[in-house]
C-alpha cells in the first residue's frame, strides 16, 4: 500500500538521493536537513520510503521547494505531481490572508516541463535571470 507521511530518516533520504545520483554528504548533515525543513514528507510503499518531497520556508515571501525525489522504480506514476500539489497546498493553507509567496526551486536538467505544468517558469526569462548556485565544502 503506498501511502504519504511525514516520517523519514536520514538514511532513507541518503538512499533515494543516491538512487537518482544526486551529491552524496554525511548522515548528520542529512539529519539537520530533515529536522530543519519546513515541511518533509515521503511516500512509502510498505515500510519503504519511495519518494520524499522537502520543503524550506520561514513563514515570509519565499519558499524554496528544495527536494523531489521519487526512486526510479516508481517514477511515472504520479507520485511527484502529487507531492508538489500537496506542498503548494500546505503553503497556501499556512499563509496568512493577504501574504503573497513565491515558490522557488533548481530543476533536474530536463524536468523543467514538469515544473512547468505547476505554473513554475524556465529562468531566466522577461522577469528573472538565471538561477546560480554552488556546492562549499567545509576547508580541512
Amino acid at each position: 500500500m503506498v501511502r504519504i507521511t511525514d516520517q523519514i530518516t536520514p538514511e532513507e533520504y541518503m538512499d533515494l538521493r543516491r538512487k537518482v545520483g544526486w551529491v552524496e554528504f554525511p548522515v548528520e548533515e542529512a539529519k539537520a536537513c530533515v529536522e530543519n525543513a519546513y515541511l518533509v514528507l515521503s511516500v512509502r510503499d510498505g515500510e519503504k520510503a519511495i519518494g520524499l518531497v522537502r520543503l524550506l520556508w520561514d513563514g515570509g515571501y519565499v519558499a524554496f521547494l528544495s527536494d523531489l525525489i521519487v526512486d526510479p522504480m516508481y517514477q511515472g506514476q504520479g507520485i511527484g505531481r502529487e507531492l508538489v500539489e500537496t506542498v503548494i497546498r500546505r503553503i497556501r493553507d499556512d499563509m496568512k490572508p493577504g501574504y503573497k509567496v513565491k515558490l522557488t526551486l533548481n530543476s533536474s536538467k530536463g524536468k523543467e516541463p514538469f515544473y512547468a505544468k505547476f505554473g513554475f517558469k524556465v529562468r531566466p526569462n522577461e522577469d528573472a535571470g538565471a538561477a546560480m548556485d554552488q556546492w562549499l565544502t567545509a576547508e580541512d
